[in-house]
């Protein structure tokens, strides 16, 4: 299976002076997604959590929302023309009777710019498969002072990170700040996919009291991705795009952008954001 880091020769410059030196590297490798043996998706992502990838994937997908829709979920061994097992194609196994979504193109997904869709389409795509409508009762709400330490705690907790320097991070935090959960990964989407995945198989969906943090921007994937969790507050530590903001204000999620130190943006849903009138 492939490592989370590999080292590689490089030649290093400092004030003019060159020297050689082995660097750490964060493993970028495909992971073929298949549904009941038939090819699903293709990503590339930092090897590790692969099931929870795959499961949380489908979740977002819309093509599963509870644990005992799925049967199984594994390496499909002689994935290569010798035989051999990559730890590269993963097989999802839907129960009996969860009806299997229509896979005409190599990627059949909303979310791909390939299939077409954008602006008001896929935000009809997401309202019409979301298995939960963001319905925290009573609303979470944090205040911004909690959310301006919660980076920090993302980043301490970034083991990868401190040995590559080039990995992504999304952590799951309780309305008080407790951290959950927190997956690293060469893209943003997937460490979000690898928690939501863990959240299914844990049967803890929808994630209805917590807050999900993402470094770098709030695309609108990772919106989509927060809202078929059913997660009421998206931080990140970035912008979000105008696509992100138009579906958390319609999906009635808080989306919290450019939290760094005490400052941030809140595009959407301020009524979960305890801040002082004036303030």
């Amino acid at each position: 299976m492939g490592r989370v880091t590999e080292r590689r020769p490089v030649l290093r410059i400092r004030d003019g002076r060159a020297s050689s030196r082995p660097d750490t590297l964060v493993a970028e490798e495909p992971l073929e997604i298949r549904l009941n043996g038939r090819p699903l998706a293709v990503t590339m992502r930092t090897p590790g959590d692969d099931f929870a990838l795959a499961v949380g994937f489908l979740v977002s997908e819309g093509v599963v929302g509870r644990a005992e829709e799925v049967a199984n979920v594994v390496y499909c061994a002689g994935a290569t023309a010798d035989g051999s097992n990559t730890y590269n194609v993963v097989d999802v196994r839907l129960a009996r009777g969860v009806p299997l979504p229509d896979i005409t193109l190599e990627r059949n997904v909303y979310t791909s710019s390939s299939c077409g869709l954008c602006g008001k389409a896929s935000l009809d795509a997401v309202r019409t498969t979301a298995r939960w409508a963001i319905a925290d009762t009573p609303p979470v709400r944090v205040t911004p002072q909690l959310l301006a330490v919660l980076p920090d705690q993302l980043r301490a907790e970034q083991r990868v990170f401190d040995r590559t320097g080039g990995l992504h991070a999304a952590a799951l935090f309780s309305p008080e700040g407790e951290l959950l959960d927190l997956r690293e990964d060469v893209g943003r989407h997937n460490a979000v996919d690898k928690i939501v995945g863990r959240a299914l198989r844990d049967d803890a969906l929808p994630l209805s009291r917590t807050v999900l943090l993402v470094s770098g921007r709030a695309s609108f994937e990772l919106a989509q991705k927060a809202v078929m969790a059913g997660v009421p507050v998206l931080a990140a530590v970035s912008a979000p795009s105008s696509l992100a903001v138009d579906l958390a204000t319609e999906a009635g999620l808080t989306l919290v952008g450019f939290l760094r130190g005490g400052s941030m943006n809140v595009y959407a849903g301020g009524h979960r954001i305890a801040a002082e009138a004036g303030a």
